[in-house]
Formats: C-alpha cells, sequence, structure tokens
C-alpha cells in the first residue's frame, strides 16, 4: 500500500540534501561493544486495558511518570555524531525501538522527533544521511515507530489487522506513546526538552498533531502531507483497497476516530511554530481532506502547497528534511517566531 513509494520518498528526499549519499545499510564505527539491557518488566499480573479514545496520557490508563530505557547499541558515525538504539516499553508484547541520534559535539541540542508514514521501517534511522541532518541543523533527531508499523506489528496479530483497519488504536496508542517517548528524553543530561519540535509524514503528520495538542512540550510541527479529516479522507484515500473501504464508513467505525481528527485540534496549535506541506498530486490524501486540513490551520500562512515532490524537496533547499524544524528549535529563532 505505497510502501515502496514512500520508502522511495524518503530515501529520495535525504539524498538530494545531505552531502555524502551513503546506503541505509552503511556500517558504523562501534562507539562501545553492543549492549542489551532488558527493558523494565511490564507486569501482566492485571488485565490491560488503554484508553483509545483519549490523546490525554493522564486519561490514558498508562504510566506517566519518568521511562527507563534500555540501550541495545551506540556508534560513533562518520559525520561526527553518535547513534543510539534503545528499546524502551510501557505494554505488554509491544517493545519501542528508538533512535537517539546527536551531533557529538554539541552539549544538549534541541530535540527533533521524527514520525514518519506508518509503512516505514525504523532501520531507515540507520541511514548516515541522519546524522548529516543532525550536525547541520545542531539538533538530535528522535526516531521510533507509529503503532502498527513494520517493527511494532507483532504476532498473535492476524496480517489482516493495519493501521486504517485498527485507526482508533493506531492514532491514540501512537499520541500516547510520543508523550511517552519524551518523559523518557527528559531522563537524560544531554539533550534539550525546553525546545522540542516534530515532524510528521502522513499517518506520522496525523500523530504529530494529536501529540502537539496533548503535550505543551511540543512547540513546532513540520507536516507533510499529513493525514485527516476523516470522513472525507477514508471516502477517497487512495491508500485504502476499494474492498475495505465500506467497513470504513460506517458511522460506528467514524464515530471511534471522530475524537481523534487532527482537525479538530489544528486549531489548538496557535501558540507553536507550524508548517503544513502538501503535495497537490499526492494521492493518499484527497483534495476535499487537503482542504479541509489546510482550513483548520490557524493561519492559512502556515499552509505551503507544492505541485509535486521534485517542487517540495527544492524548497527545502540545502539544510534539507530538519532545515526547517531545526531553525524553529534553537532558542534565537523560538524568540524571533513569537515577535512575528
Amino acid at each position: 500500500m505505497y510502501r515502496g513509494a514512500a520508502l522511495a520518498f524518503l530515501v529520495l528526499t535525504l539524498s538530494l540534501h545531505s552531502q555524502t549519499k551513503a546506503p541505509i545499510t552503511q556500517s558504523a564505527t562501534p562507539a562501545q561493544p553492543l549492549v542489551y539491557e532488558e527493558p523494565p518488566a511490564i507486569s501482566t499480573d492485571q488485565p490491560f486495558k488503554e484508553e483509545w479514545s483519549t490523546i490525554s496520557l493522564a486519561k490514558s490508563g498508562l504510566p506517566t511518570g519518568p521511562v527507563a530505557g534500555a540501550l541495545l547499541s551506540k556508534v560513533n558515525l562518520p559525520g561526527g555524531c553518535t547513534r543510539e538504539l534503545l528499546r524502551l516499553q510501557w505494554r505488554p508484547a509491544d517493545p519501542i525501538d528508538l533512535y537517539v541520534i546527536r551531533p557529538a559535539e554539541a552539549m544538549s541540542p534541541p530535540v527533533a522527533l521524527f514520525l514518519l508514514n506508518y509503512t516505514f521501517d525504523t532501520d531507515i534511522y540507520r541511514s548516515d544521511d541522519w546524522c548529516n541532518q543532525a550536525r547541520k541543523n545542531e539538533v538530535a533527531i528522535i526516531g521510533f515507530g507509529s503503532a502498527l508499523s513494520t517493527q511494532r506489528f507483532h504476532a498473535p496479530r492476524p496480517m489482516k489487522e493495519w493501521f486504517v483497519s485498527e485507526l482508533q488504536e493506531a492514532l491514540a496508542t501512537s499520541t500516547h506513546d510520543v508523550q511517552l517517548v519524551l518523559n523518557y528524553l527528559e531522563t537524560r543530561k544531554d539533550l534539550d526538552l525546553n525546545h522540542v519540535g516534530i515532524f510528521g509524514q502522513g499517518s506520522g503528520g496525523a500523530i504529530a498533531v494529536l501529540a502537539a495538542a496533548a503535550d505543551t512540550r511540543i512547540i513546532a510541527l513540520d507536516l507533510t502531507n499529513p493525514w485527516g479529516d476523516w470522513p472525507d479522507w477514508l471516502k477517497g484515500s487512495q491508500q485504502i483497497p476499494e474492498d475495505e473501504r465500506a467497513s470504513y464508513l460506517k458511522p460506528e467505525f467514524l464515530q471511534k476516530v471522530d475524537s481523534l481528527d487532527p482537525v479538530t485540534y489544528l486549531p489548538e496549535l496557535k501558540g507553536k511554530s507550524l508548517r503544513i506541506q502538501q503535495v497537490k498530486n499526492d494521492p493518499v490524501t484527497p483534495l476535499a481532506a487537503k482542504d479541509k486540513i489546510a482550513s483548520a490551520a490557524p493561519g492559512m500562512d502556515k499552509v505551503v502547497r507544492y505541485a509535486d515532490n521534485a517542487a517540495e524537496h527544492e524548497a527545502w533547499g540545502s539544510n534539507g528534511i530538519a532545515g526547517w524544524l531545526g531553525k524553529q528549535l534553537h532558542p534565537e529563532a523560538a524568540v524571533a517566531n513569537k515577535v512575528q
């Protein structure tokens, strides 16, 4: 379901806007031997029930305190960064692999959290291009996969279940995850959690809006082709197989996701730095949904539309996929944004 096109899109983006064009599987120099620490045990004594109707972590039924991470590996990258792979867990049978890529010389860089479309595997963060983006824009790049993404699809879940068929679960749990990931990052001493931004692509863009509405720590959002306006999106998106579409247009399905529509929450982001990038020929989000999302933005100046992906890539300039977000996250940029 557009996975190949989506992967090609991001790889092209990174290759167009980085000084090196290393393949995703390029090896790096170990900073220390491979380490594996067991994640904190998750109690299974009581039946687990997470509330999927709310974006609030406090109302989700999940733990809301500090989160521990288990270090799986740490490497020094040729571009002057460290890349850590950690494992976090707060639900039974749902570990989350988290990549932390930070410029080696930065004392406490701002945080740029990346939520790509659910079709991406977290192995994408093994590309050295992310180091170039982190170093060039002086941010720590944090990446993980949303619910029902490749890395987090576990047996015994049947293969017929996917991000859209389980849309309420996927949106709510991923929104809770963003807040818990930030709770983990707050336990570290090498990141600036006073300046947190999020880049959201496709389904990740929808989650980014919900997470920013729920968590005041997120002060900047850069969204590209975000999903939203569920009635129109589900009716017209080419992401959905035609033999499944009728199921998603039933009143009971729409009612479950009504409280998780980014269109509802976009007006609440008025005090945050926001850019919504829409590619006109993107077949995943129909024009009616694009228009609703744009209209819901706290200002039409927040919305940029491109004819195609090539025009979007060109507009990003030499600083690439993290360039705009990096400018918003440095204290001097944040002050300038408030004055405008």
